[in-house]
């Protein structure tokens, strides 16, 4: 990591009123701690965040089962905007100035990167198909990296960063077909490791972030009481009360994306059988 004049923005996905609500608690967090610095976000509420100068919002609506391997999208749009872009999870926070300068080797960047995928996934079922993917990718599951998608970086490599995002579009369909709709870490190793973009591991010390998933290495009282804060504030957004008819009708509407995105699945599979079914 150099430091060089910014060319990089921060970049996240924010689907429904809850994960758009946390967005905005991000995006505020960015303004006071890197204000030179843009925040691009795919929702399916833009209007939400009209009013954030630092925002740049475009209409996404959700495209995969799971909605983890959207992520794809955002990169996309954010590499043809930056030479580099920061992709945070929606329901993180930062706690302190993040430097305009910096600038990123070309490739994916992350703070955690486990170097075996079977060593970091001990389910069976799972390791057994991403081991049949790898396989029809000529890949060796055992040199692929598990790249921890909640705060990585992805920079320009000379358009192996879109042949990157080909293959994560085509693997991610394989394993959401076959039931694996999350755990889109494993899709990053395998779709780097396809198209040889290179993956470091990087401590990322200039982001000071929450993460509730994530320990902080900081301790003592002060700081156990600022992460209950944060965690209060979190759960606070991310799961309001809501009305019984609001509930029902958030579910039928998941289980019509589900089946009318799983048949698009079905039908993408049968113009290249070889590749998905046999």
């Amino acid at each position: 990591m150099t430091t060089l004049p910014a060319t990089y923005c921060f970049c996240t996905l924010a689907l429904g009123r809850n994960y758009c609500n946390l967005a905005l608690t991000l995006a505020q967090d960015l303004a006071q701690y890197a204000p030179s610095v843009q925040m691009v976000i795919l929702t399916d509420r833009p209007k939400a965040f009209q009013h954030c100068p630092n925002v740049l919002a475009f209409e996404h609506h959700q495209q995969t089962l799971g909605c983890y391997h959207d992520k794809q999208f955002v990169l996309r749009r954010s590499l043809s905007l930056f030479e580099a872009c920061i992709f945070v999870d929606a329901d993180m926070r930062v706690l302190a100035p993040v430097p305009a300068d910096l600038v990123w080797q070309p490739g994916i960047t992350a703070k955690l990167v486990w170097a075996n995928i079977v060593k970091h996934n001990k389910n069976e079922v799972e390791i057994k198909l991403l081991r049949k993917v790898s396989q029809k990718l000529g890949l060796k599951l055992e040199e692929i990296s598990f790249v921890h998608e909640c705060l990585f970086v992805v920079a320009r490599d000379q358009g192996k960063e879109l042949e990157f995002l080909d293959q994560w579009a085509k693997i991610s369909a394989y394993l959401e077909l076959w039931g694996f709709c999350r755990g889109e870490g494993h899709t990053i190793g395998l779709a780097a490791a396809k198209v040889g973009l290179t993956i470091r591991r990087d401590e990322l010390d200039p982001i000071c972030f929450f993460k509730d998933k994530l320990a902080s290495s900081a301790t003592g009282p002060a700081v156990q009481e600022q992460r209950a804060q944060l965690l209060a504030h979190q759960k606070k957004l991310e799961y309001p009360d809501r009305s019984l008819m609001v509930r029902v009708i958030d579910k039928l509407k998941k289980v019509i994306h589900y089946q009318t995105c799983l048949m698009g699945l079905r039908i993408e599979a049968l113009r290249n059988i070889k590749f998905y079914y046999l």
